[in-house]
């Protein structure tokens, strides 16, 4: 699938790969394909230091385009937000519990299918903002946003339909 308001290259990947081949087998395309431009791993979060429980905030990195869901500098992110966490199959793991609920490298490690709306099951980048599950135009951005006011934007996580 090709498609220019989706900066996911999608085109020529095996069938339903995602079914039969392990996270730390797949090719780096197959890998970022995995992303459904969901923006919830762009959301600033906030830890409870007694329990270690994460809490989403409306509060969007710096680099996020609200209207697009994307990161504005995927490819030179590190660059301004040395920070960002470029998940991979050594450290997933680690990862899991501040990644979104319907995130596919989650929904995979822990032996879950993906859900209907994610592009490589309904063809289009545009399902996961239609099935209800992005933060597209409900974002603010951080620099706008005292850190000492992020808990005033505590948000549910969006999961959409099931």
């Amino acid at each position: 699938m090709t498609d220019a308001s989706d900066p996911i290259d999608r085109s020529g990947l095996r069938p339903r790969y995602w079914e039969t081949v392990s996270l730390d087998r797949m090719t780096q395309k197959e890998w970022e394909a995995l992303c459904d431009g969901c923006g919830k791993c762009c959301l600033n979060k906030l830890e409870d230091e007694d329990t270690g429980e994460v809490a989403l905030t409306r509060i969007a990195c710096r680099l996020f385009d609200d209207s697009t869901c994307r990161c504005a500098n995927y490819d030179i992110r590190h660059q301004f937000v040395p920070e960002c966490i470029s998940l991979s199959p050594e450290n997933i793991e680690g990862s899991l519990y501040w990644l979104p609920e319907t995130c596919a490298y989650k929904l995979l490690w822990t032996g879950k299918p993906l859900y209907d709306w994610h592009p490589l099951i309904s063809g289009t980048p545009d399902s996961v903002h239609a099935a209800g599950v992005s933060v597209q135009n409900a974002t603010l951005p951080e620099f706008e946003i005292s850190e000492d006011e992020w808990e005033e934007h505590l948000i549910e996580e969006p999961l959409g339909c099931d």
